[in-house]
Order: C-alpha cells, then structure tokens, then sequence
C-alpha cells in the first residue's frame, strides 16, 4: 500500500480566515488540503468557488486535493485546473462522459480522481479505473460536515482495494467522512491511504498528534 496522507478539509476550517486555516496544516509539516467544492445541486450546500481556490493558491505550496460535488463537473475542470488544483476528482453519479472529463483533467496538468457515494456500487466506476490517480469513497453522504461514519462502506472499500491489487494498479485510495485516528485505522485496513478529515482535524485538542497518528497508520 502508498503511504498513508492526511488530507485536511478546509471546508471545517475557519472561512472567514481561510489563508489561516491553510497555514495550519502546513504548520504541521503536511502536504495536502482538501477543497470540497459543492454547487448546491448534487448536494445541498455550497461552498467555494475556482475564485478561493485561486485567492489562496499564491500562499501556499500544498498539494490542492480538489472534489467536485457537481452535477456537471466537466464544464468546471478547466476553471479549477487554472486556479492552482494539483489534483480534481469527479464523481460517477451524474450522468456525463467520465472517461473523456478524466482524460480533459489529465490534459490540463492536474492528477485525477473518480469518486463514488455510499449508496453507489464498486462496479459503477471499475471501466475507469485504469485511468484515475485516485478513488474516493465517500464514507457519509456528502455535502455537510460533521456526519458519523458509515461502516456500511468497508465491504465496497475492499472491493475496489482487491481490484487494485488484481489490476495492477497504482492508484490512492481515498476516505471522506467522519474520519478520525480510530475510524481511519478501520480504513487502513481495508486498503485506504489517503484521509480526509475536516471536523476531527480542525476541532483536535492537539492537531500535530492527530496529523502524526493517522500518518503514523501501519
């Protein structure tokens, strides 16, 4: 398995000081950030915008770990890519040309992701997976912070963890929701190495040994 990442979500951060937010795990000696970009249509929340990703990107040398909570993501990719995203992940859910909007991403520069819903099968994005640097599985429906994490989940993240393996791929296996040191450590388990953790990162009594034992994960 890759080495595991902590990747904090500025969603939980501080947004009226979200250059603060950002300092705050790159204090830490980490090296990516999580930007969870929602239109107020695939899920009901908004959130930022390619305006914020680029206001914050001059500040910061993290890896900009970018999910679009879109309902047509591909007519966006070109305006997050231009903003600073390292890396932009498109959901399986609506219906658009996926293979095509990953191979735009690709094109662009950015590394790409395919990520998938609780209620969403394995199946559904194993035609892609040849072609993504990255699968996220949700592990709370998404669009608000703060929801407990759904167990529910760990058989569909084996599964794409097998599917790795068998294929012979390389991709990271990414979790989002709910994640804290005890439910990443279920994560890690079953084959995840990359953790989203917005709420438990930004509320933890002592950030560092947070960061330091989820990226301690054997």
């Amino acid at each position: 398995m890759h080495a595991p990442i902590l990747s904090p979500s500025l969603l939980a951060g501080d947004h009226a000081q979200l250059g603060a937010s950002v300092r705050a795990v790159e204090e830490l000696g980490l090296s990516w950030i999580h930007l969870d970009i929602m239109d107020g249509h695939f899920v009901p929340n908004f959130s930022f915008g390619p305006q914020t990703v680029a206001a914050i990107r001059p500040g910061s040398k993290l890896f900009f770990d970018t999910h679009l909570m879109l309902d047509e993501p591909h007519r966006y990719i070109e305006a997050f890519a231009h903003a600073g995203s390292n890396q932009i992940s498109i959901h399986i859910e609506p219906a658009y040309d996926h293979a095509g909007t990953l191979a735009r991403i690709r094109a662009l520069g950015c590394k790409c992701g395919i990520v998938l819903n609780p209620g969403t099968p394995a199946t559904a994005i194993e035609p892609v997976l040849p072609l993504v640097d990255l699968v996220l599985v949700m592990t709370v429906q998404p669009g608000f912070g703060g929801q407990p994490f759904r167990r529910d989940v760990m058989p569909k993240l084996r599964r794409i963890s097998d599917r790795r393996r068998e294929l012979g791929l390389t991709f990271r296996l990414e979790v989002d929701g709910g994640i804290d040191v005890a439910t990443a450590a279920e994560c890690r388990a079953e084959g995840a190495d990359t953790f989203v953790a917005g709420t438990s990162f930004y509320r933890a009594a002592d950030r560092a040994k947070f960061a330091a034992d989820i990226s301690s994960l054997a």
